[in-house]
């Protein structure tokens, strides 16, 4: 709609612009200016200038799309509450990198000094630039008889895929980098204690899983607020199957994504949380393929106030499909920049991964 909107006012534009300039030109001359009008309107058509380049035939608005697709970016995701609640970071971004200051130390205290003078301690810090990644999509071909002969808006379609497949990658990527790498004192992996289950070859999640990672928590002291834990499919299936209070509770709230709130854990739901290597609690490297045999998913818990996000330029690619003699058609893909991560690891982070049937 607004893109037909912004066509039909570029045409109005083209045709005011070309009726008073033949006016004023007939007038000049001694001629009628409506006569004017009409001839200015009709010398732009034949010269191709009575539509502004762009607008109607090939169907393709890149400041448009663009602009769309950032806005989209900025805007919340359905069930996507534990995104959405990362602190932004966007106007911090400069050129695609983000700058942080990387703290120097914390001074000595002394406790009933009675040496003088004082030491003299330099806390040095640091400038710590981070490049956001980027995520391309594939070109996708939208020819000029589609975009003549369709019956809906083809490229604004094509848009909406591009921009649902990048916001999806984004968000596997961001849990991603969130999830512990191993298991450490400060970096718990869990395990699942329920019952085992043929499907998956795994054992259950449980009430205690969820407790045991509070524990962990409070062993790192953690603060309690605004811990969050985003559990996988399977762990949110486990807790429905065996836990009646879970079951009445889920999904109670739906204005932010939230499903329930337990043990001191706002608990969201996500299946694109990543894989671990269960015998050395390991998490898979981004984007391998996890074994069915040795490598389960996990769920992950942190705490929000250590993690950030920030959102990039959006460059939108288009090969128009007037420079394509062989097949008449607009080729089409995005490139995405963001990040999402940490901004420190160590005792804000956790998983609870399923655990193998013995």
């Amino acid at each position: 709609m607004k893109r037909i909107f912004l066509a039909c006012l570029s045409l109005v534009c083209a045709v005011a612009f070309n009726s008073v300039f033949g006016a004023t030109i007939a007038t000049v001359v001694g001629a009628t200016p409506v006569l004017g009008a009409v001839a200015g309107n009709v010398l732009s058509f034949m010269g191709g200038n009575f539509i502004p380049a762009g607008v109607l035939p090939a169907g393709v608005f890149t400041e448009i799309w663009t602009g769309e697709m950032i806005k989209a970016f900025r805007t919340a995701a359905e069930n996507l509450g534990w995104y959405d609640r990362i602190k932004s970071y966007d106007q911090y971004v400069n050129n695609d990198v983000i700058h942080f200051t990387e703290l120097g130390g914390d001074p000595t205290v002394l406790v009933n000094n009675k040496t003088y003078p004082l030491n003299i301690e330099t806390l040095e810090d640091a400038d710590k630039p981070i490049s956001l990644d980027y995520f391309d999509t594939t070109a996708t071909p939208v020819t000029d008889d589609e975009l003549h002969a369709c019956s809906y808006d083809k490229m604004a379609s094509v848009q909406e895929r591009h921009r649902d497949a990048l916001r999806e990658k984004i968000h596997e990527k961001a849990i991603h980098a969130i999830a512990p790498s191993a298991n450490t004192d400060d970096t718990p992996v869990l395990l699942t204690s329920g019952e085992a289950v043929t499907e998956g070859a795994r054992k259950r999640m449980t009430f205690a899983d969820i407790l045991a990672a509070k524990a962990a928590c409070d062993k790192m002291k953690m603060p309690k607020n605004d811990r969050i834990l985003v559990l996988c499919s399977d762990h949110i299936n486990d807790l429905l199957a065996t836990e009646q209070k879970f079951k009445d509770h889920y999904n109670i709230n739906q204005t932010d994504g939230k499903i329930a709130r337990l043990f001191g854990f706002d608990i969201y739901e996500y299946d694109g949380t990543p894989y671990y290597k269960v015998s050395g609690k390991s998490k898979l490297a981004w984007g391998a393929v996890p074994s069915s045999t040795t490598d389960r998913q996990a769920s992950v818990f942190y705490y929000n106030g250590r993690m950030m996000k920030a959102n990039g330029s959006v460059q939108f690619y288009h090969s128009a499909a007037k420079n394509d003699t062989l097949y008449h058609r607009n080729l089409v893909n995005f490139r995405k920049w963001g990040i999402c991560l940490p901004l420190k690891v160590e005792k804000s982070v956790g998983a609870i991964v399923s655990a193998l049937n013995a």
